[in-house]
């Protein structure tokens, strides 16, 4: 009788993979999965890996919202800078006699979205969670200079000196032909102002029939390589639903010219543009939409990115962390902690408005918080039922259900 069971040297030389999680990829065959945890991110475990977090949520205090009414709103704060012994934080402001009320209603006074009759407002804090609103920094401008029907979603660079805000500058209400808007930008020698407008489109749309003819959205500027990189996202095809990318632009000036890299778009997902220096190139927070959202990315050069890690589904929107080395033109990024966002899901639509918010993470090489390095996130069950089915959608169960009776 012939034995089917390996012989005992056989067994010896199979090789298992072994218990304890090897730091370094073993040399050994590894499926593609395990060929991916090695080579794809920075470590084997989401706790070692330093582009991996979770993201915490604290509210704000010193900004009023008029009872939530809907005429007060505050959404896509810039980058967070340290001066004078302060943080400064610059946001896209709306305060209008309604809510927003869609392009058909919309006029000189009534939005046609959050983000229509904007105008850029700052504030400062010495904590980072009691604000003081300063007022105004960038007032929209008489028309027909670019930005006279709002001025919204704004960054901040500070180059040689002097300081840059880099915003969208809508040319009529959002929503008549889309979100079409290039960058404008202002000027001043203090993160206080006075800001000089320069009147000028900095990044155009792109030629027709280009990923970015119709906007340039989210300007989004680091010092890297010597030189600006102004990152962006446009909104383009549109069948049924637009496709969010972002792309990057560079100059050795601020106020350009910028030239669009060939390789754009650079991101395949990500709703906003949220960025930072991470040790010798950029990483980068894809935030929503697309087939890579809810991930962290990284690109040696900055242009080339590759999923870093896999995060959770409480990434900030539109983040504007702080970053102490956005502007140094580092060469061993440290990362980042903290930093504002906003929540547009306030109350209802028919009051719609944005808030302000802080998120803390741990993407610092500097900091160790195990908290944030847990891999899940326990939801309460009325959490999982507040994204129940649609009418329509309990419609359509029901004529299956009376279908497959009925045979």
């Amino acid at each position: 009788m012939i034995s089917c069971e390996p012989k005992q040297d056989e067994v010896a030389e199979q090789k298992s993979f072994p218990f304890q999680l090897p730091k370094e990829k073993p040399n050994m065959p590894l499926s593609r999965a395990m060929e991916r945890n090695y080579d794809n991110y920075l470590a084997p475990r989401p706790e070692d890996n330093e582009l991996y977090t979770q993201f915490k949520y604290t509210e704000l205090k010193g900004f009023d919202y008029n009872n939530h009414d809907g005429t007060i709103s505050r959404r896509d704060p810039s980058k967070v800078i340290f001066e004078n012994g302060k943080y400064y934080v610059w946001y896209t402001h709306r305060e209008t006699p309604t809510p927003p009320q869609g392009a058909k209603k919309c006029n000189d006074t009534i939005p046609s979205s959050d983000w229509d009759l904007c105008d850029i407002y700052y504030a400062t804090s010495i904590d980072g969670f009691t604000w003081e609103e300063e007022g105004v920094a960038v007032p929209r401008p008489p028309k027909p200079n670019v930005g006279w029907r709002s001025v919204a979603t704004t960054d901040i660079l500070k180059w040689k000196g002097k300081y840059y805000l880099y915003y969208q500058g809508f040319m009529e209400a959002s929503g008549l032909r889309g979100d079409d808007c290039p960058v404008a930008v202002s000027y001043a020698d203090s993160p206080d102002g006075p800001w000089t407008a320069a009147n000028q489109i900095v990044i155009p749309n792109g030629p027709k029939g280009a990923w970015d003819q119709y906007s340039i959205h989210d300007p989004y500027p680091l010092v890297y390589n010597d030189k600006i990189y102004l990152y962006y996202k446009s909104d383009f095809d549109g069948k049924p639903n637009l496709v969010r990318m972002q792309g990057v632009a560079t100059a050795d000036n601020p106020l350009g010219p910028f030239t669009k890299s060939p390789l754009n778009p650079v991101l395949n997902s990500g709703h906003e543009t949220t960025l930072f220096p991470f040790k010798t190139g950029i990483a980068a927070l894809t935030i929503r939409d697309g087939n890579e959202h809810y991930t962290i990315q990284y690109a040696e050069d900055g242009v080339n990115f590759e999923i870093a890690a896999i995060v959770s589904d409480l990434m900030p929107n539109a983040g504007g962390p702080f970053i102490p080395d956005a502007f140094t033109n580092t060469k061993d990024g440290r990362g980042i902690t903290w930093g504002i966002s906003h929540f547009t899901n306030v109350t209802t639509w028919s009051e719609n408005h944005a808030i302000l918010t802080r998120f803390d993470c741990d993407l610092s090489q500097d900091v160790n918080d195990p908290q944030m390095k847990k891999s899940h996130i326990y939801y309460r069950p009325e959490d999982y039922y507040r994204q129940g089915l649609s009418k329509q959608q309990r419609e359509r169960i029901a004529a299956e259900n009376q279908k497959l009776q009925n045979n």
